[in-house]
């Protein structure tokens, strides 16, 4: 396929006009001619008889499309949101010299050359940002795909020799810095296509297609990006510089992500598959008796008579008094719903008689409102009243038909919207949006809950959180998943997770072979760092018990997870309220360190915790580095590391080297079985000296949409370490059952003290909070 999409020169067409004229030597080939003016929203230019238009979005977010003869603008784009969040507009100056139309902002100087045709982008200090290539920066070649007239299209653009590229969605390869790498944006089972990528450069650019893309970055100085199919060359390009900002800007275009339900922070519990409710329930009601901290639990696909239809088969009795009997337990369930449909099944014979399918495959064609009215009224509406908490929306990418044929199968499509080779890769957020739609209309106080195989720009409006697909059971599959997850965060989507464990059993072995324990405790202690906490894998048993020697490592990482439940909380109100991200590549934190750009398998975890996964064989340690801070804590001793320093960390099995950052203010619950037990508990506050530090603590209701009407309630905590005092601030807001009072166990950590998992047998200080700021010091 991407042979199909390298341009030769004397195939080339510039706004399809005639070829470049062959010049001698070293000289770049002649331009048609190029002009600019000011438009009322920036730069309006022509190089021949292609259009070039310049937006100022803001200060620091410009909009470029460029249309060639025979193109246009009019295609819908349903991952952005209207105009006046995506490309509001801003001030900007325009001059124009013998060289240059340019444009200025606050932050940025846009030069659009009228010698060349091609833009470049500094920040006010004068660094060069983007630049698109001075020689033929962008080629239209016409082709016809699926009968209908469109472009193959392609900008280059010049990397600086340090750069380090990132974003993109999620990807197998194990890169997690994508300079020298081809990347395909094509929907894929473990690929996600998501055309955002950053640099540490302190820009963005989003590609503004849901048409299958191609990165390029083969030749060191060249970045290339280009499509099978567009009317036009479209890309918005962000600045920050700040990675948090990037994504900040990103999401204010592309929509903000709701807060999920309280529970699903907690622990998932599923396998492939279990076989009923009745099974559920004993499952849940073992890990009751065992007080082994859970939330969810899973039913996986063939739960059905026919794939497509909401008819259980004969193994599943009463349906909503089972789930009422696991909500009694304080367990959530959630249900596999695919998009891929049995032509047997009742539902598809409606979408097709409808027209409401995509032609020539069997699922259901998401793009048209009345399909996803159909498919929620008759799939999973008729679910979602029987008591689901949840659904698991599989094949969303989507597959065509089993097993897993799916490689980007909209490409050669028709859709409602338009030519499947411009939205091959849209499925995933029209599904999602469909149903998160339809859930909030037929009930608007319980939030939505989705877990879903793929993503598009624009999906983390919905509340959905993407998994790394059917990865192996292996060794080399569990390296891969961090520099997977990474990278999806720096594409803007804050919430991802993974099989714990791997999904398919190693093709040369059985995921029941010894080794594997192993791996699943490696895999176990990555995962409850992760967003979204959750194992899975096509295992015979897949309970915390099936793993006899691992059992209680597995159950001291579940119940860590459970009292970091105020921290990922609040972290999660976070995300909601300030665009933030909770699973974080060093480079958002450290960007102008040159030795973090290449780490992808290390992250922090909010903004106190540094993770090292351990993700090798037999391993008792493994390279940690800890970049620039005045100090570091060892979690699990207290004992301080100076920052800026490589160590080699004893790592045996059952403990993930984890830092905590000087500065840092962690609250730590009680121990809980479920995520919305004990709201009232005590809280302890550990205290990282070193530096000063500040931690919003929020509560809400765990489970509606009132936090959007202000019920909800912040405890802001700050700590001076010059003057060794703490300070909890006065309570703000409130919401109905808010615990009026709660107590603070103080611990100021240190060598022995405060380390750990396990609540601190001894606090430095106790304080009755009841709302009113109180003080106190370390001495």
């Amino acid at each position: 396929m991407r042979s199909c999409l390298r341009f030769t020169l004397p195939s080339l067409l510039f706004a399809a006009l005639p070829i470049y004229a062959q010049t001698s030597g070293q000289q770049a080939p002649d331009l048609p001619p190029v002009s600019a003016e000011q438009s009322a929203t920036g730069l309006h230019g022509t190089v021949g008889s292609e259009q070039v238009n310049i937006t100022v979005c803001s200060d620091s977010v410009i909009h470029v499309v460029t249309v060639p003869e025979g193109g246009s603008t009019s295609s819908p784009k349903p991952w952005m949101l209207d105009q006046k969040e995506s490309c509001p507009g801003g001030k900007f100056t325009f001059t124009k010299n013998a060289d240059n139309a340019t444009l200025k902002t606050a932050q940025l100087q846009i030069d659009f050359s009228l010698s060349r045709g091609n833009i470049l982008i500094h920040d006010m200090a004068g660094d060069q940002l983007l630049q698109e290539s001075r020689n033929v920066p962008r080629t239209y070649e016409p082709v016809v795909l699926n009968g209908e007239h469109t472009f193959q299209v392609e900008d280059r653009f010049n990397a600086n020799p340090s750069e380090g590229i990132y974003g993109l969605g999620q990807h197998q390869s194990g890169l997690f810095n994508y300079r020298g790498a081809t990347v395909e944006l094509g929907q894929n089972n473990t690929d996600v296509a998501i055309p955002f990528l950053v640099s540490n450069r302190g820009y963005a650019i989003l590609w503004n297609t849901a048409a299958l893309s191609y990165f390029d970055n083969r030749f060191p100085r060249d970045i290339s990006l280009s499509s099978i199919a567009g009317k036009s060359i479209d890309y918005y390009f962000i600045y920050g510089p700040e990675m948090d900002s990037i994504i900040h800007q990103y999401r204010s275009m592309t929509g903000h992500t709701p807060l999920l339900p309280k529970w699903a922070y907690g622990f998932f519990q599923s396998k492939d598959k279990y076989i009923s409710l009745d099974e559920i329930l004993d499952v849940g009601k073992r890990y009751r008796d065992e007080h082994i901290p859970l939330d969810a639990i899973v039913q996986d696909w063939f739960w059905w008579k026919i794939e497509g239809d909401p008819i259980f088969n004969s193994n599943y009795h009463d349906v909503p008094a089972d789930l009422e009997k696991l909500h009694q337990m304080n367990i959530h369930a959630m249900i596999s719903a695919w998009a891929l449909l049995d032509p047997r099944s009742e539902n598809f014979k409606q979408m097709e008689a409808n027209h409401f399918d995509v032609p020539g495959a069997h699922v259901y064609d998401p793009s048209n409102p009345a399909a996803r009215d159909l498919y929620w009224k008759n799939l999973t509406g008729k679910l979602f009243a029987q008591g689901w908490d949840a659904f698991w929306l599989d094949s969303a990418e989507p597959e065509e038909y089993f097993p897993h044929l799916g490689d980007a199968i909209l490409r050669n499509k028709t859709l409602a919207i338009g030519n499947g080779a411009e939205y091959t890769n849209v499925f995933p957020l029209l599904h999602t949006i469909g149903t998160q739609e339809h859930w909030k209309q037929d009930n608007d106080k319980k939030r939505v809950f989705l877990l879903t195989r793929s993503a598009f720009v624009g999906q983390q409006r919905v509340g959905a959180t993407v998994w790394s697909g059917d990865v192996y059971s292996t060794w080399w599959a569990l390296s891969k998943q961090p520099a997977a997850g990474l990278n999806f965060a720096l594409s803007g989507y804050p919430y991802w997770t993974t099989d714990i464990g791997g999904y398919i059993p190693p093709i040369d072995g059985k995921a029941e072979e010894p080794d594997f324990e192993n791996i699943y405790t490696r895999w176990f202690e990555f995962g409850t760092f992760c967003p979204i906490f959750r194992t899975h894998g096509h295992r015979p048993a897949n309970e915390l018990w099936s793993y006899k020697n691992a059992e209680p490592i597995l159950v001291s990482y579940d119940k860590l997870r459970y009292r970091l439940m105020p921290y990922i909380y609040s972290l999660a109100w976070k995300v909601t309220d300030q665009d933030y991200t909770i699973q974080r590549p060093l480079i958002m934190d450290w960007r102008t360190d040159p030795k973090v750009a290449n780490i992808g398998d290390q992250f922090m975890f909010g903004p106190a915790l540094m993770v090292s996964p351990v993700l090798k064989a037999n391993a008792t340690k493994r390279e940690v580095y800890l970049p620039e801070s005045p100090a570091w804590y060892d979690f699990w001793t207290g004992e301080t590391v100076k920052g800026n320093s490589d160590l080699d960390v004893e790592a045996p099995l059952g403990k993930l080297p984890l830092y905590v950052r000087a500065g840092s203010i962690l609250p730590l619950g009680p121990e809980i079985e479920y995520a919305e037990q004990d709201p009232g508990g005590p809280i302890e506050l550990r205290i990282y000296r070193g530096a000063d530090g500040s931690f919003d603590l929020y509560e809400d209701s765990g489970d509606s949409y009132d936090y959007q009407k202000g019920m909800h309630a912040i405890t802001p905590i700050h700590w001076d370490d010059r003057s060794g005092t703490l300070t909890i601030g006065k309570r703000e807001g409130s919401f109905p059952g808010m615990p009026e009072k709660r107590q603070f166990r103080i611990v100021f950590v240190g060598k022995d003290h405060g380390a750990g998992g396990g609540v601190s047998q001894r606090a430095d200080r106790e304080i009755e909070y009841d709302g009113k700021e109180v003080r106190v010091a370390a001495h």
